[in-house]
């Protein structure tokens, strides 16, 4: 019903930078909040930050100062600015999004991103 496209990922040096994006698309009313999560290997996935429609955003402490999340809400899209990268950042990057379907529908349904792939290099 929803279909979340990542983009951005890829390979870049320590103290670089790298900008994230995900477009939702399909049965839509609204989308709240949206974020972006990580897995490195061997760990469980983890919350990196998240917005909401309001603009309201929060951070995990790891990346605080360093990553910026913004959010296009008429093109339900969700972005993730990331500098001074660290090697710790290396994971699979996944977004998420809390979507209402309809004006009616009360309850809200998780849709996940494919994940893209963040390599930092020391």
């Amino acid at each position: 019903q929803v279909q979340l496209v990542e983009s951005g990922g890829g390979l870049v040096q320590a103290g670089g930078s790298l900008k994230l994006s995900c477009a939702a698309s399909g049965s839509i009313f609204s989308i709240n909040p949206m974020g972006w999560f990580r897995q490195a290997p061997g760990k469980q996935r983890e919350l990196v930050a998240a917005i909401t429609s309001g603009g309201s955003t929060h951070y995990a402490d790891s990346v605080k100062g360093r990553f910026t999340i913004s959010r296009d809400n008429a093109k339900n899209t969700v972005y993730l600015q990331m500098n001074s990268l660290k090697p710790e950042d290396t994971a699979v990057y996944f977004c998420n999004a809390d979507v209402r379907h309809t004006i009616v529908e009360r309850i809200l349904s998780r849709y996940w991103g494919q994940g893209t792939q963040v390599t930092v290099s020391s």
